[in-house]
This record gives C-alpha cells, structure tokens and sequence, in this order.
C-alpha cells in the first residue's frame, strides 16, 4: 500500500497572516514562501503591496503578509528592524532577507527566483 502525500493547493491570492502559528503551518505546507513583514500606515508598505499580487501571479512562491504587532514574537524571532521586511523561505528554512524599501516586481521576482 502506498501512501500519498499531497501539498496544499497555492491560494489563489496573497495570504494575510494573524500569528506565527499561521505563518510556521504556510511554510511547512509548501515548499516556497514569501513573506512580507509589515505595518498599519507605512506608506513604503501600501505601495508594495500591489507588487507582491504581481510576484504572487508570476512566481512559484506563495505570498503571504503579516503585521507582527499580532504575534509580537515574530520580531526576535526574524529579527524585523524595519518595514517592509521581505523573508524568503525555501522548504521550511530562511534563505533570503530583503528589507530595503519599496522593490519592484522585477527586484523581488529575481530575489525569490535567487532561491
């Protein structure tokens, strides 16, 4: 008897997080998974949101989004100093960083495709 093991469908749109435990079940349950770290009111982070919908089309990743003034935790634990704090995660582990601003599609199209 052989046993199948099935990955979750890639949501069709960006995802919006609430907890790390939201976030540690999306990037176990699927291989590749961007994660925008932001907050209420940064403009930086209204404006790449349009953008992460366009990386979310394109790419492979899931996208997801989360203000971790809901499980403040999240800080330490990714070391978010500023926003929009961009995680990429590659099966179930950190591979990328970008925290530098507004990004274009093409910027963090070629930072999840550096994965």
């Amino acid at each position: 008897m052989s046993v199948t093991v099935t990955t979750p469908a890639k949501p069709d749109r960006p995802v919006r997080l609430e907890s790390a435990a939201e976030l540690d079940a999306l990037v176990a349950d699927h291989d590749l998974v961007l994660v925008d770290f932001y907050t209420k009111g940064c403009t930086l982070c209204q404006s790449i949101e349009p953008v992460l919908g366009n990386v979310h089309r394109v790419s492979e990743a899931v996208v997801a989004l989360i203000n971790p003034v809901n499980d403040i935790d999240l800080v330490e634990t990714y070391n978010v100093r500023s926003v929009p704090t961009l995680l990429l995660f590659k099966d179930g582990d950190v591979v990328g960083r970008l925290a530098e601003g507004f990004q274009s599609t093409e910027q963090i199209l070629s930072f999840v495709e550096s994965a």
